[in-house]
């Protein structure tokens, strides 16, 4: 993927459409393989992580092309909500966009990871390790740089 300048920026109540949109569309088919998939549900915890101000969307060309979260988690960074649009996916973005991420926070990460999502090896690729799991998700942490 060439390389590209993103920029973050703090999710307005504006954006809420779009990030409720493209949280459904990248998580509905994981969810649903595990009879998780609750539409209400969906919308209730990405209502939660706008209004605790934990979202970010991310953006190239002037385009939106996705959205993160992040939020403190004792010495770590707490990385939640990373979505792509689909369309987008595969290509070397996510491991770009969270290059750029870790520019801007060197320290240590936490994420979950949905079990039954091919993330995990993307996870593992940008040097997360497995270090627990809940029922549905395994939790991967990445040292500081």
């Amino acid at each position: 993927m060439p390389s590209a300048a993103f920029t973050f920026r703090p999710a307005a109540e504006s954006d809420f459409p779009y990030i409720l949109d493209l949280s459904i569309r990248t998580m509905r088919e994981h969810l649903e393989r595990i009879g998780r998939y609750d539409p209400d549900r969906r919308r209730t915890r990405m209502r939660a992580h706008l209004d605790a101000g934990s979202l970010h969307l991310i953006g190239r060309d002037g385009a939106k092309i996705g959205c993160v979260g992040l939020k403190p988690r004792g010495e770590a960074v707490e990385l939640h909500s990373f979505f792509l649009e689909p369309a987008l996916q595969g290509r070397g973005l996510g491991a770009a966009v969270f290059a750029a991420l870790r520019a801007r926070h060197p320290g240590a990460w936490w994420i979950e990871v949905l079990k039954q999502s091919p993330a995990r090896p993307f996870w593992e690729r940008q040097g997360f390790v497995l270090t627990g799991e809940q029922p549905f998700d395994w939790i991967m942490e990445r040292a500081a740089d």
